[in-house]
């Protein structure tokens, strides 16, 4: 599996290393170049592998003329994966065929975990909660198999000042145990809250690539469904949207009913799910069944493809006058209920590189020529739906002996809007918990829809 896990700054310096096996890190000279005819001992010879793995990742990654890349590096037999966060590196070093994703998956819960224990993580932090690191390495990480490697049941034994606490009750023990051992490991039992409360957000990235003439080339939604659950005990949820293959399930009438009151169902193309849901209940019911873990995290992931409402539509109009002048007139209309109201509206109007000024009119926000970008952009605070809002400009070029024509990139958009382009819907969200005896009435629930531009384009 994994045969050691090290953690870079910016410079190359080790800021932590752990090795598993004593096989990494060596180079195909290494046992002539460094070891004598009568053998060394073998402590030297670990040490010497951990250094020559060490100075491998540095020399053809990190300090690399060119940049890497591919987060999969293969030197002298011997395999890198490595991912990064803001200016450190983290690698795992292995010489046996492994699965890739799962030691992709494994880092990056690693980074996970620890910004749930020391927040943002920084060669500071990391310097400054080097023992924590460590003792998280000894629970996740045994011989190199990752093992339990989930926040809630981790910090029921590794405290946030990370100090393994040294006086523990057998009562204290058992549920250790129960929690490394049992079948719910992301939710420690005896939590209790004054106030019993569910935030749900389903957030939307919407894609699109519309033709000059209004033609949708490719669109599709990549949806997130995050939850942050106060709920005290063991809480059942049961969470329902208006998945196509439910709606068909109950029946013509139901489907009516939906149909008239707006709440049409869409089609989900693929989704995944946090680890918490009962897959058995969700492919035979279709009914998504679930004990959350306490505090945020997210429930499911999914993607669709059909009946995607377009929040914007953006008209652009481009007119050469001459060599030397390009007339540039985009037109967006909001598509959407007059009730809501967008915001943080970017507009970006591309322009050729031989842009020597441009004159900007806008209806309303305000427009910029930014010569470094070589693009017009033009901010809008909020609008509310079924408006349209225009913008013109007059663009001066430089005369050139460059035949080739100015290639036109296309217009891109960036927004929030407080709807779900996808259409999704939730259509209940119950909670039970028999034992400390609150019902579904008692929980205080919130929901909220966000709306962001994915990439979101229109050619010109």
């Amino acid at each position: 599996m994994i045969g050691g896990l090290f953690i870079y700054n910016h410079k190359g310096e080790v800021l932590i290393s752990r090795v598993y096996r004593d096989d990494i890190g060596r180079r195909q000279a290494v046992d002539s170049a460094v070891f004598s005819s009568s053998g060394p001992l073998l402590e030297e010879r670990s040490q010497a592998n951990r250094r020559n793995a060490v100075d491998a990742f540095r020399v053809n990654v990190i300090h690399a003329r060119q940049q890497v890349r591919s987060p999969v590096t293969n030197i002298a037999r011997t395999s890198f994966f490595h991912v990064k966060r803001s200016n450190i590196w983290l690698a795992a070093v292995t010489k046996q065929n492994v699965n890739a994703a799962m030691v992709f998956e494994f880092l990056y819960k690693m980074c996970d975990v620890m910004a749930a224990y020391f927040g943002k993580i920084s060669e500071e932090n990391i310097k400054n909660n080097f023992v924590l690191i460590y003792e998280l390495l000894d629970e996740i990480l045994d011989f190199g198999y990752p093992q339990n490697s989930e926040t809630g049941a981790l910090k029921t034994f590794i405290t946030q000042q990370g100090i393994k606490s040294q006086h523990q009750t057998k009562e204290e023990q058992s549920q250790i145990t129960s929690q490394v051992t049992g079948q719910i490991g992301w939710r420690r039992e005896g939590i209790k809250y004054r106030r019993n409360e569910l935030f749900l957000d389903v957030l939307e990235s919407v894609n699109l690539l519309m033709s000059p003439q209004g033609q949708v080339l490719s669109a599709h939604v990549s949806g997130r469904v995050v939850m942050k659950s106060y709920l005290s005990g063991m809480p059942e949820c049961k969470f329902g949207m208006n998945d196509k293959i439910v709606i068909e399930k109950q029946g013509k009438g139901t489907a009516d009913e939906t149909s008239k009151s707006g709440k049409q169902s869409i089609a989900i193309d693929d989704c995944t799910f946090h680890q918490c849901v009962r897959l058995s209940k969700f492919d035979s019911e279709r009914s998504i069944s679930f004990i959350p873990p306490d505090g945020e995290f997210e429930l499911m992931r999914y993607r669709t493809t059909k009946d995607i409402i377009l929040p914007f539509r953006v008209i652009p109009l481009v007119r050469e006058v001459g060599r030397t002048k390009l007339e540039v007139k985009v037109v967006i209309k909001s598509n959407f209920k007059p009730s809501l109201l967008a915001q943080k509206i970017e507009v970006r109007i591309p322009t050729p590189l031989n842009t020597s000024g441009v004159q900007v009119i806008c209806m309303k926000g305000k427009a910029k020529y930014k010569a470094s970008e070589n693009a017009i952009v033009w901010k809008i605070k909020r609008m509310a739906g079924m408006k349209e809002s225009q913008i013109s400009a007059e663009i001066e070029l430089l005369p050139t002996n460059d035949k080739k024509k100015w290639a036109r990139p296309p217009i891109s958009m960036n927004f929030e809007v407080p709807f779900a382009p996808s259409g999704l819907k939730v259509r209940y969200l119950k909670v039970f918990e028999p034992k400390l005896n609150y019902s579904d009435h008692d929980v205080i629930k919130w929901v909220r829809y966000i709306g962001r531009s994915g990439i979101y384009e229109t050619r010109c």
